[in-house]
């Protein structure tokens, strides 16, 4: 199992559409609003690391909306 922690700051306004649009991927499984220097917080999980870079980079980044992000991402220790 894979999981990151993606930090996203919207444009001004977006907040919403970004948080509805991550309803909608799959591998995200769960948001939180967040007040600060990010918007949005979204926990990712996949089956491995390979699935779930892809998500990040493939349908989560090119939202509409988002200005910025970070990631993180957990390993097993």
């Amino acid at each position: 199992m894979a999981i990151g922690f993606v930090l996203i700051t919207t444009m001004p306004g977006e907040e919403e559409s970004v948080r509805n649009a991550l309803d909608s991927i799959e591998h995200v499984t769960d948001r939180w609003m967040l007040f600060g220097e990010f918007d949005i917080l979204a926990r990712v999980r996949a089956d491995d690391e390979f699935t779930l870079t892809r998500c990040i980079v493939e349908e989560i980044r090119p939202l509409n909306g988002i200005q910025d992000t970070k990631t993180m991402i957990g390993a097993e220790l």
